[in-house]
């Protein structure tokens, strides 16, 4: 009997205690330390600590080893080296800080699947339903609609004309001065 993968094996583990929000992102091309990298949520310390011994036994039934373990004391975060995969569980408060799917954000996330994979595998995997014969349509009588006359439209209200501005009255003009006639200078 062959091996189930690795990825299958942990995320049904997963799967089996409720883990929430579970992320598989492969890193091959990222880091050659391991492949993968599983993120899964607990709502709890003791779903947390139960979700990574369900992880651990079931790695170990499917035949791998289990490099180490981490965090089952506060079961905050546990983290499971099973050294293809490296898996994170951790409670939703402690993964929202740490956000560790962006810090792996150039992986390519293999679980859940893209919608837009998933969706084409679906199309592959179904078979072709027989197309059924169309059935014809009666037409449909239309009845003669009666135009109604086009609705006059409202004359829209010109600007009042401006007043001219009231006449200012005209500046004075300054009076011209005549040349002052010099005085010839007395003699002395």
């Amino acid at each position: 009997m062959a091996k189930k993968p690795l990825t299958t094996v942990v995320i049904d583990a997963l799967e089996d205690i409720k883990a929430r929000d579970i992320q598989l992102v492969n890193v091959m091309k990222i880091t050659s330390v391991f492949d993968y990298i599983a993120i899964a949520s607990g709502d709890s310390t003791r779903q947390t600590k139960a979700l990574a011994n369900n992880v651990i036994e079931k790695v170990k039934e499917a035949g791998y080893d289990i490099i180490g373990s981490e965090g089952e004391g506060t079961g905050e975060w546990v983290l499971v080296d099973c050294g293809d995969i490296v898996v994170h569980i951790m409670q939703p408060a402690v993964r929202e800080y740490y956000k560790l799917e962006e810090l792996w954000q150039e992986g390519k996330l293999e679980y859940p699947k893209p919608k837009r994979e998933a969706k084409a595998k679906v199309e592959e995997v179904a078979e072709p339903v027989k197309a059924k014969k169309p059935v014809a349509k009666k037409p449909i009588a239309k009845k003669p609609v009666a135009k109604k006359p086009a609705a006059k439209k409202p004359m829209a209200k010109k600007p009042a004309a401006k007043k001219p501005a009231a006449k200012k009255p005209a500046a004075k003009k300054p009076a011209t001065k005549k040349p002052a006639v010099k005085k010839p200078k007395e003699a002395a």
